[in-house]
């Protein structure tokens, strides 16, 4: 049996990630595609997203770099599956466009963004290395961010809360490969509906929004994060792993979701006064053309949106 990684031999190897394809020029070009002032680009306080999925076919890795290009910010949090280590561990997947992502995360943090990673279950390797830096990107087990208007965010990825995580892994492990062989038949669906000329549909996430037993399962553990934000005295949670972007208050506790980036191509970004907001990227949007789907006044008022 192989004695697991020193904290030094990972940090290591996260660096190494930094590393693979700088062959085209990307730093040359890097300043002005993140620069606040670049056409278009829309210079935000903050910006949260989940659930990438890096190294798996669903993951929308170009349309994730269309966002970042376009939306700077002094804050990104990477609120947890951001690398899959499930799929990986089972077959090797890792396009050029995945280490473009990543290479965009560590540019971020060097010129000066504050990157924040909080590891989820599908990268739960990297809980070992809490407390420690990669490419200035943070390790942490949660954080809180305190918006604009003084508000406190509780952020954390949120499988602490997933019963099934928690007590029945084999049970995750199986209810994942049945969700990978979903968007598998979402891809080739999706295929033929662009062929014939019709918009981006998403099988899995018309499953859960159908499915009583999933609407159950969302709607509990959304009540239970809420909770647990309120008891640790927050004004609200920023949380993923559902891959469901939601946004409204729960007995007075903001629950923010910002979604993922496999199905939803979804985030929540503050705005520089403290406004929070759910958007959706639509592949190719121009900045401020892509749909909102909840909006969050200083005042803590949630209203929900449709996704479009």
């Amino acid at each position: 049996m192989r004695s697991a990684p020193t904290a030094s031999s990972a940090l290591s190897a996260f660096n190494a990630i930094g590393a693979w394809g700088r062959t085209r020029g990307d730093d040359a070009t890097a300043s002005h595609e993140d620069h606040p002032s670049a056409p278009g680009a829309t210079h935000l306080r903050a910006v949260f997203i989940s659930d990438l999925h890096l190294g798996t076919p669903g993951c929308q890795a170009e349309a994730l770099l269309d966002f970042l290009r376009t939306h700077p910010s002094d804050f990104l949090y990477l609120v947890g599956d951001i690398v899959d280590g499930w799929q990986l561990r089972r077959r090797w997947y890792w396009p050029q466009s995945h280490n473009d992502v990543v290479q965009k995360l560590l540019r971020r943090a060097r010129k000066g963004c504050r990157v924040v990673f909080v590891p989820g279950n599908h990268d739960e390797f990297a809980r070992a290395f809490i407390g420690h830096q990669f490419g200035g990107i943070e390790v942490m087990q949660d954080a809180v961010h305190t918006t604009a208007d003084g508000r406190s965010l509780w952020v954390m990825h949120g499988d602490y809360f997933d019963g099934v995580v928690q007590c029945a892994k084999w049970l995750a492990y199986l209810g994942d490969n049945l969700y990978e062989f979903t968007l598998r038949v979402n891809r080739h669906l999706n295929t033929l509906r662009a062929r014939l000329g019709m918009p981006y549909w998403s099988l899995s996430a018309y499953l859960k929004h159908r499915v009583k037993t999933a609407l159950n399962y969302v709607m509990d553990f959304e009540v239970a994060v809420a909770h647990e934000a309120k008891r640790r005295g927050h004004h609200g949670v920023v949380c993923g792993h559902i891959h469901r972007a939601e946004m409204r208050e729960i007995d007075g506790t903001l629950y923010c979701n910002d979604g993922d980036w496999v199905e939803s191509r979804t985030a929540l970004v503050e705005h520089l006064d403290g406004r929070l907001k759910l958007v959706h990227w639509r592949a190719g949007a121009r900045p401020g053309k892509s749909a909102t789907l909840s909006d969050n006044q200083p005042a803590c008022v949630a209203t929900a949106g449709v996704v479009t």
